[in-house]
């Protein structure tokens, strides 16, 4: 599934309008009889009563489109229409004049006061939100703003659900400039829009659906418009390596995973812990030998390679230990648990230097290590995988935290394209982008998995699936949608408390077993 933008999506509905002939009175009429289905499916025991806010533009006219609709089935419907209808004009007029000329029930707002508003909010069962849809540009302004800030007053009380994207959200950036809809639910028309995924769009859509109103998805790339793809369960199984009833160790590849330093003796663990039980056959962990000894108890599992240290870090004459066993390897993971440490820049410009054409995942403080060799990332051998939080791509990019939350998608893929790797951007919504421009925005999870070490287990699915034989791209899609989908399983049992990264493990492997 692919995620639009406005413009987008204005290119797409003039395409099927102008190219394929489909009038939009009739992409009009197909919206609104979707949200109608909609509406009914959350009410299948009784008949709701219905009140539908209504502006000018189209999405006001998806609203006279619904409250016809629902009439015409017995349903208890009426608008409330707060623009001045003289200001109602192109597709929306006609559904506006055919829904008067049929006399049926419509209020305005210079009509009622805001306390009549509120008795007729206070009569709804459902209050649909058809105001502004994704033209909005700027704060909502009075009186609308008024009228939403009451409307989310009854939020918990009543359904709300809004339509195409909630009024007061940007449908390109999710930002929410003074009020906007706090929906329960969004019925959205052929795409998801981008907003829906960033900023504050996440907290104020609800639940989400995209419905077909004739707007063929083709359509888009008859345009050549290059969207961002939303990952779904059946990318992921398609992306998910494959084993053979007939493999062996051997057959589902090796990781190396260097980290771990004094301070930080789990991190790596969990990402080894993560690369075994997602199918690799073998791992080695490389770390310190001063915390070998803890390490190995808590991984028995693992094959260890102890390296050299200095002040509880990896030492800068190890490289030559990496270096000699790396051909062994057909994934290597650096950063877990690493740390920072003198000389630590110059270190891992050797290591990435001596690679012979593996897959590399940077991770943690490794992207803090690696922030001044971009240059040398260019032109690894083999495919490299950066996994920053937003933190720390800020000191990728040297720019603040509000500056990459901001323009999570931008950032993301212009980093990718610019040092040729493939990055994923975390965050409440995942961004992940790959050096020919490729996007993908992942849907799922939220904050059980804000927790030391959550992290590190994604670091260690990625590596698994790549030393399986996945595709960069796929590996990464992949891990990220199991490791999110796992934090949100385990958190109805756990709560968003307590879920722990070794909960996270055990989330993928029942996913794995499961649905994958």
């Amino acid at each position: 599934m692919l995620v639009a933008g406005q413009r987008d999506m204005q290119l797409m509905d003039r395409y099927t309008m102008e190219n394929l002939g489909l009038p939009g009175i009739v992409l009009m009429e197909n919206a609104g009889a979707r949200v109608v289905e909609e509406i009914l499916a959350s009410f299948p025991h009784q008949t709701p009563r219905v009140l539908v806010l209504a502006g000018g533009g189209n999405n006001g006219g998806d609203g006279f489109v619904i409250a016809r609709r629902l009439i015409d089935l017995g349903v208890e419907a009426q608008i409330l229409l707060l623009v001045d209808p003289m200001r109602i004009s192109g597709d929306a007029k006609i559904h506006y004049d055919v829904y008067i000329n049929r006399k049926l029930p419509i209020f305005y707002l210079d009509e009622p006061s805001m306390k009549e508003i509120n008795a007729r909010l206070d009569w709804a069962d459902i209050i649909v939100d058809a105001l502004l849809g994704t033209g909005v540009k700027g704060p909502v302004r009075e009186p609308l703003s008024q009228v939403i800030s009451l409307v989310n007053e009854y939020k918990g009380n009543k359904l709300i659900l809004s339509v195409d994207i909630p009024s007061g959200v940007s449908s390109d950036t999710g930002q929410v400039d003074g009020v906007a809809i706090k929906a329960d639910k969004t019925i959205t028309f052929v795409f998801p829009k981008k907003g829906f995924f960033f900023n504050q769009g996440p907290s104020y859509i609800g639940e989400w659906k995209a419905v077909d109103i004739s707007v063929p998805p083709a359509v888009a790339a008859n345009l050549g418009l290059d969207l961002p793809k939303l990952i779904t369960e059946d990318a992921v199984k398609n992306s998910i390596p494959k084993r053979p009833a007939t493999g062996h160790k051997g057959t589902f590849g090796h990781v190396l995973v260097v980290g771990g330093s004094r301070p930080y003796v789990g991190a790596p663990i969990y990402s080894v812990k993560a690369a075994l039980h997602s199918g690799a056959g073998l791992v080695t962990l490389a770390v310190p030998e001063g915390i070998y000894p803890m390490a190995a108890a808590q991984c028995s599992e693992a094959l260890f390679l102890p390296l050299p240290e200095e002040n509880g870090h990896i030492a800068e004459r190890a490289i030559n230990q990496i270096s000699s066993t790396l051909p062994q390897f057909d994934c290597v993971a650096v950063g877990p648990g690493l740390g920072r440490f003198p000389g630590g820049e110059e270190w891992l410009k050797q290591l990435l230097s001596t690679l012979t054409g593996q897959a590399v995942v940077v991770d943690a403080d490794a992207l803090y290590l690696v922030r001044s060799n971009l240059e040398q990332v260019r032109t690894c051998k083999g495919p490299v995988i950066f996994t920053p939080h937003p933190g720390e791509m800020a000191r990728l990019i040297n720019k603040t935290v509000k500056e990459v939350e901001a323009d999570r998608l931008g950032i993301a893929t212009t980093f990718a394209k610019e040092n040729n790797i493939y990055l994923l951007l975390k965050g409440h919504r995942t961004v992940i982008a790959g050096p020919d421009g490729e996007v993908y925005i992942n849907p799922h999870g939220h904050d059980a998995l804000g927790k030391g070490g959550s992290g590190d287990v994604l670091t260690g699915l990625i590596a698994s699936f790549l030393a399986q034989g996945a595709s960069p791209m796929n590996a990464v899609i992949s891990a990220s949608y199991l490791h999110a989908r796992a934090g949100e399983e385990k958190a109805k049992t756990l709560s968003n408390y307590g879920v722990m990264p070794l909960d996270i493990i055990d989330g993928v492997k029942e996913l794995l077993r499961e649905s994958i």
